[in-house]
């Protein structure tokens, strides 16, 4: 029988199975100024609560010679990763992509380089299309819990929409992991065409900000537009 030790090793390895996480949920505004990593915190999921932490080298040397929990570690976590440059950090946002059968093709921005350069580009969306968003990141360390991307999109500095998309719990990989979302429709008629500015955060259940950014998008009649 397992240990209380084990029972939290479970909580926290269950999380990398990311069940029921991928959904799109789109939240109410709030009075006040809130920053945004709190705001996705206090609204989205507030039911939900992490599991007690524990490093990877912890759940690694966790009764050792339990057989079955050894290979239950295997599945979920995979090999031991070498040691890595200390001055990584845990999480690194690699590209954001959005994704349509009816564009040119894929409409990417590059997030490790210079983050001011994307608040001058503007990525065109033809309205009445169907689109997801991939998300490409990185974990280089520890297993992150409760992933979540918030995006607040302004136009003539109005708040007009505001969505958290639930990424889910990571550990360690020398692979990149790509998220996802769901197809959703781009807007369609004269009054949603024109050019908004994405604010984006990129957080998890500890509040920690992995990355945060802004950009612009375009949403016309055509692709040429």
């Amino acid at each position: 029988m397992l240990g209380l030790d084990a029972c939290e090793l479970g909580a926290q390895l269950l999380e990398l199975l990311r069940l029921a996480l991928c959904a799109r949920v789109l939240l109410a505004d709030k009075e006040g100024g809130q920053p945004l990593r709190d705001e996705v915190l206090d609204e989205a999921v507030p039911e939900y609560r992490a599991p007690g932490k524990k490093s990877v080298l912890e759940i690694q040397q966790l009764d050792p010679h339990d057989e079955s929990l050894a290979k239950y570690k295997r599945v979920l976590l995979g090999p031991l990763l070498p040691v890595v440059d200390s001055s990584l950090p845990n999480v690194r946002v690699m590209r954001l992509t959005l994704m349509s059968e009816q564009a040119p093709g894929p409409i990417t921005m590059d997030l490790t380089g210079d983050l001011a350069a994307l608040e001058n580009q503007v990525f065109v969306l033809k309205e009445g299309v169907d689109y997801k968003v991939k998300i490409t990141f990185k974990v280089h360390k520890e297993i992150v819990s409760g992933l979540k991307c918030l995006h607040h999109t302004y136009r003539r500095g109005l708040r007009v929409d505001k969505a958290v998309y639930m990424v889910g719990s990571y550990g360690p990989s020398a692979q990149e992991y790509e998220f996802v979302t769901p197809v959703e429709e781009v807007p369609r008629g004269a009054l949603v065409r024109g050019t908004y500015v994405v604010k984006s955060l990129f957080t998890d259940d500890d509040r920690m900000d992995h990355l945060s950014w802004q950009w612009g998008l375009h949403i016309c009649q055509d692709w040429k537009d």
